[in-house]
């Protein structure tokens, strides 16, 4: 006869069996973009030219960075393009940066630095303010951290084309350095591969059903306007999460495709940066205590304490018997519950494997599963109480705080 240990056991490997299985579905499913071709014509006004798309990175205090990220989208394949970059009050040499390649090259577009109104966030009306000052049929929103493949826009773009989209996302291949970030970023495709059922999201129109990440949001122009733009959004701090939403709430369709050949990103350096990043909009990906508290159940039960009972059979065996109780009484695990532990852990260690070799995550992931598990758990907590007492803080300012432009 089972006992409860066990029963808590095998609903924990039942839950990890059906993360496993997800991600095997949504990896079939996530594809990358095929080679654009001549085809990638059309844009609006009835040109016969190839579209123009306006790439819109709002920076502030980039100054480490936007050279490059500019440099990598100019030297593209694709002709047609301006990249419009919103200095936002940056303290650093962003602004003597972005006057000098504005100076060299034509494409680089500088709007006008504005105050930033109360109840926006920074990052949303300045690109905000960018979607609305581009001329082109199609905006790709992303950070000045992410760098560009040549062929990356011209890809996309045709991809977005071929399943005649309104919004088309990908995260790019995320660099990680320290152990902190190894243990923390590649959680986001856990999280995604293992709770958003992508047949669903390719069936329906439900806005619950989409996904996107703020670093790559590759929009048709007309829809991100008749959407609301990121007005509609505001005062949020994950845009990846809310354009989808807001596009599907409109009527617009929204996918997702694997861009990992297409651009990288190191997007935090250390444990510290790695933890504030997250804590500002982890919670606001979820949207609700009760979903977090359950996928906090799920983890607890699924990825964590399989590894505690397998670990504890492996270095201390007299613990796991198959023997219910010892002659004092002491409670054991019995062998059937282990078996379920195993199952669980084996599960895990397949998922994150072949999450590790599509997305060229490094192995410290997969070994250190449980661990990274509990750190992401504990970002999402941090983030929702961050979330409720209003101090989610992102580059010096707080969420919705109004400023004065310099």
């Amino acid at each position: 006869m089972m006992t409860a240990v066990d029963w808590v056991l095998a609903s924990g490997a039942f839950m990890a069996i059906v993360a496993l299985v997800m991600t095997c579905i949504n990896l079939r499913l996530y594809q990358p973009a095929p080679a654009a071709g001549p085809g990638v014509v059309g844009g609006s006004g009835g040109r016969d030219s190839e579209p123009v798309v306006s790439v819109c990175i709002p920076a502030r205090n980039e100054a480490a960075n936007i050279r490059a990220c500019v440099q990598s989208l100019l030297g593209g394949t694709l002709e047609h393009i301006e990249v419009l970059v919103y200095n936002d009050q940056s303290t650093d040499g962003t602004g003597a940066i972005l006057a000098e390649m504005a100076s060299l090259d034509g494409r680089v577009v500088l709007p006008p630095t504005r105050a930033l109104p109360a109840g926006w966030n920074g990052k949303q009306f300045g690109c905000d303010t960018l979607g609305r000052s581009a001329r082109g049929d199609w905006l790709l929103f992303t950070d000045a951290d992410v760098r560009f493949h040549p062929d990356a826009l011209a890809r996309t773009l045709a991809q977005a084309q071929a399943m005649r989209l309104d919004l088309l996302s990908t995260f790019p291949r995320q660099i990680t350095g320290t152990l902190g970030e190894r243990l923390a970023v590649p959680m986001i495709f856990f999280i995604l591969f293992s709770y958003l059922p992508f047949p669903r999201m390719r069936r329906t129109n439900d806005p619950a059903a989409s996904a996107g990440c703020g670093q790559f949001l590759f929009a048709r122009r007309e829809a991100y306007l008749a959407s609301g733009g990121h007005a509609a959004f505001k005062d949020s701090m994950h845009d990846g999460v809310k354009m989808p939403r807001t596009f599907r709430r409109a009527g617009f369709k929204t996918d997702l495709f694997d861009g990992t050949d297409l651009c990288c990103v190191r997007m935090y350096t250390g444990l510290a940066q790695t933890w504030r990043g997250f804590t500002k909009n982890a919670f606001e990906g979820l949207g609700s205590i009760g979903l977090l508290g359950f996928i906090t159940l799920v983890h607890l039960l699924a990825h964590v304490l399989p590894w505690v009972v397998v670990l504890l059979w492996v270095f201390i065996p007299a613990f796991v018997t198959v023997a219910p109780h010892d002659e004092l009484g002491m409670a054991r695990f019995a062998a059937t519950g282990l078996v379920f532990a195993a199952l669980a852990v084996l599960a895990n260690i397949l998922q994150r494997t072949l999450l590790m070799v599509r997305f060229r995550q490094p192995i410290v992931g997969v070994l250190l599963h449980p661990i990274g598990v509990l750190l992401m758990t504990a970002i999402q907590w941090r983030s929702w109480w961050l979330h409720i007492t209003g101090r989610r803080v992102w580059r010096g300012r707080v969420a919705g705080e109004p400023t004065s432009a310099s």
